[in-house]
């Protein structure tokens, strides 16, 4: 196992248990103390959110709803529990979206994943996320400081320049976005050029296998994690090399699509994640992205539960004959039917026309028994195809579109 940042990471499932039965009561008061959580949580006993099972009870925040409250109440809408001021930094990323952060240590969670990609003192850090407004840069640069390595603020861009300050440097590791150290690689190459680095810590876009192994084959471990700008990070890769450990001081659950209502271990749905952070105590965050509970616990020695990585995006919604369809709508769909385990609408053209067609896992055999149901909740006709229970692929789809673009 690489080294550990700190012993949060291997506590015992009782532990684990423990620590989450004193830390969640405190952060749904802390929440409650906002005027953006405090409207969502209002009612709620804080005391009685001791586990995960007991956040299911919890309105889920969607960020549609952080920008529209953001819109009436800047620059945070009321979600942070520190005045504006008070924080060390204010970031503006596309929306536009405004997040806080601090300079405090490890504020954003992400010297683990540094910690576990073999980062440390002695490592010099070229930093080639952006530092222009948006946070992904300081998020780096804070959590390479909380592991003890010195940083190279590179930002992006500037090809030569940055093989030129990796030469002079000496660094040692990189962090951005998968493909941009290709690109220093390839210009480092042209100018006749060996760099140093042999380590890589990534986000913000997909690590495609063939790009890994392009890094491996050059001496260059490079691992991923999956980070957003309101949360910090949520899970990251360790040597171990099966899926994403869930950073400690977050609680992801996976939900249906479209609700707030946990799907088992195993099943692919939506992410929703309560960061225990008390400046910042975002309360079943909806990231709108697809992933899936592994079953077991990593070979590294890490005890929390894992992730499959990012596996796509939860919103779904599709505009058919005219008229959105919505992921909620095709939970509402299966909410009426105690006999219905899932349902998938499927958009496809026949002539010049929209086809909609709705596969129901169940064990009836009758769709007609459906027809009025689908009418009042997606407000379209279209076919409907039983199947039996367990048919359906998945890979979290709640709404499909078949239709050719090109």
């Amino acid at each position: 196992m690489t080294k550990t940042f700190d012993p949060l990471e291997t506590r015992s499932a009782d532990q684990r248990a423990a620590d989450l039965a004193r830390d969640l009561p405190a952060l749904i008061a802390r929440a409650q103390t906002t005027a953006g959580m405090g409207q969502t949580l209002a009612g709620v006993d804080a005391s009685a959110i001791t586990t995960i099972e007991s956040l299911a009870s919890l309105p889920v925040l969607r960020k549609s709803a952080l920008v529209a409250a953001q819109a009436s109440a800047a620059p945070f809408g009321g979600f942070a529990a520190l005045k504006t001021a008070e924080f060390d930094h204010i970031f503006q990323s596309p929306g536009p979206i405004y997040e806080p952060g601090r300079a405090t240590a490890d504020w954003w969670r992400l010297g683990r994943f540094l910690a576990a990609s073999g980062i440390g003192r002695g490592d010099i850090v070229q930093n080639c996320f952006s530092y222009h407004l948006v946070p992904a840069g300081m998020m780096f640069e804070n959590g390479a400081r909380a592991v003890g390595a010195a940083v190279l603020p590179a930002g992006t861009g500037q090809t030569e320049l940055q093989v030129r300050a990796a030469r002079d440097i000496g660094t040692t590791a990189y962090a951005g976005t998968p493909d941009f150290l290709k690109i220093i690689l390839d210009k480092a190459d042209e100018m006749g050029e060996r760099l140093s680095i042999t380590k890589a810590v990534v986000g913000g876009g997909a690590l495609f296998p063939s790009l890994r192994q392009f890094y491996a084959d050059r001496g260059i471990t490079c691992r991923q994690c999956y980070a957003t700008a309101d949360l910090g990070n949520v899970a990251y890769e360790t040597d171990a090399m099966e899926g994403m450990i869930i950073g400690d001081g977050v609680v992801v659950e996976i939900v249906r699509p479209g609700t707030g209502d946990p799907v088992p271990h195993g099943e692919v749905g939506e992410v929703v994640v309560t960061t225990l952070n008390a400046d910042y105590p975002l309360v079943r965050f909806a990231t709108g992205d697809l992933s899936a509970i592994m079953p077991g616990l990593s070979p590294c020695g890490r005890t929390n539960l894992r992730i499959k990585g990012w596996m796509g995006r939860a919103d779904q919604t599709t505009k058919i004959k005219g008229m959105f369809v919505r992921p909620e709508q095709v939970a509402d769909f299966v909410s009426h039917h105690d006999e219905v385990a899932r349902a998938r609408v499927i958009a496809t053209r026949e002539g010049e026309k929209d086809v909609m067609t709705v596969r129901i896992e169940t064990r009836a055999s009758n769709p007609a028994l459906y027809e009025t149901t689908l009418m009042n909740t997606l407000k379209l006709r279209g076919k409907v195809e039983l199947v039996p229970p367990g048919t359906l692929p998945n890979d979290g789809k709640v709404i499909e579109d078949l239709r050719s673009y090109e």
